[in-house]
C-alpha cells in the first residue's frame, strides 16, 4: 500500500500525477491519494473579499487561519473544484475513482482547535474563532470496504471534529495519520520543489536522504510548508510507515521517479 499526497500549489501538474496513478492502477497496484487545493483556495478568497490569512504559530509554523467562512470557501475549492478535477481525470484514464473529503463518512477526525497562538509584529496573540485541528483518527473500515469494491479513494481536507464540525486539517499530517492507519509500505509528498532544499532559491540543492534521527536538525533549514512536510514525514516513520519520499509533482512520471527514489528519501 503506498500512500500519496499532492500538493495544491501553482505549478503542481495533476496531469503527470494522473497518469502515473492510472499505470499503478492498472498494474495493481493499491494506493490512497491525498491532495490539496492551497493556490485555488487562495484565488477564491481574493476573488470573494476574503483574502486569506496566514498566520505564524508561537512553535513557528506557518497556517491559514481558518474562521468559518474560510472554512466555507476553502470546502468549495478542495471538496468541489479539486476533489472533482482529479476524480474527473482519473476516471477518463480508466480508473474507478471516489473523491470524498475527511467529512464524508467521518473518514478522518480529530478534536477542534478553536484558538491558536500565533507570534504577529513579535508579540503573541490569541486568535478566537478558528476552525482547525489534528487527525487523530482515521475510519479504515470505510477505506477497506470501498476498496474492496475496487474503488481508488482520492481524499481532501476537511476531517470533522469529534463533536461533528468540520475543521481545516493538513493535507501532509493527515495522509501519514492515514498511512500510519494503513500500515502503508510508503508515504510520497508531492509538492512544487523537488525535495528538502538547503537553499530554497537553488533547486540542485536538494537533501538526497535523510535518516528519521537527523529529521529535528533538518527542520532549521526548511522554510514555510515545507516544516509541516518533514514533521508528517517524522510522524509517519515513528507510526510505522517504511519510507517517505518528498519529491516533485512538475516533472514527468512524479510518483514512478518518488518510488525510484528521486527526491528526498527518509528511512532508517
Amino acid at each position: 500500500m503506498i500512500v500519496i499526497k499532492v500538493g495544491g500549489s501553482r505549478g503542481i501538474n495533476y496531469d503527470r500525477v494522473c497518469a502515473d496513478l492510472s499505470g499503478l492502477y492498472q498494474r495493481g497496484e493499491k494506493f490512497v491519494l491525498v491532495h490539496g487545493g492551497s493556490y485555488e483556495t487562495n484565488l477564491l478568497s481574493e476573488k470573494l473579499g476574503k483574502p486569506p490569512r496566514f498566520v505564524t504559530s508561537a512553535s513557528g509554523y506557518e497556517s491559514r487561519f481558518t474562521d468559518r467562512e474560510t472554512l466555507e470557501i476553502f470546502s468549495m475549492i478542495y471538496c468541489g473544484k479539486m476533489n472533482t478535477a482529479i476524480v474527473e481525470k482519473l476516471q477518463a484514464l480508466g480508473v474507478k475513482a471516489i473523491g470524498l473529503s475527511g467529512v464524508d463518512g467521518r473518514l478522518l477526525e480529530g478534536v477542534r482547535k478553536a484558538s491558536v497562538k500565533i507570534i504577529e509584529n513579535g508579540k503573541r496573540r490569541i486568535l478566537h474563532g478558528d476552525y482547525t485541528g489534528k487527525v487523530e483518527r482515521v475510519n479504515t473500515e470505510l477505506i477497506h470496504l470501498l476498496a474492496g469494491a475496487g474503488y481508488v479513494l482520492v481524499v481532501s481536507p476537511p476531517a470533522i471534529s469529534f463533536e461533528g464540525e468540520a475543521i481545516n486539517v493538513d493535507g501532509d499530517r493527515a495522509a501519514a495519520k492515514i498511512a500510519e492507519a494503513l500500515k502503508a509500505d510508503k508515504l510520497i509528498i508531492l509538492s512544487n520543489v523537488p525535495g528538502l532544499l538547503r537553499d530554497v532559491a537553488d533547486e540542485s540543492s536538494l537533501v538526497p536522504h535523510i535518516i528519521p534521527s537527523q529529521l529535528d536538525s533538518y527542520m532549521e533549514i526548511a522554510l514555510g510548508r515545507m516544516k509541516k512536510k518533514i514533521m508528517a514525514a517524522g510522524e509517519a516513520l515513528a507510526a510505522g510507515v517504511g519510507e517517505v519520499v518528498l519529491a516533485d509533482a512538475r516533472i514527468e512520471q512524479p510518483i514512478l521517479r518518488a518510488v525510484a527514489g528521486q527526491g528526498t528519501v527518509i528511512k532508517a
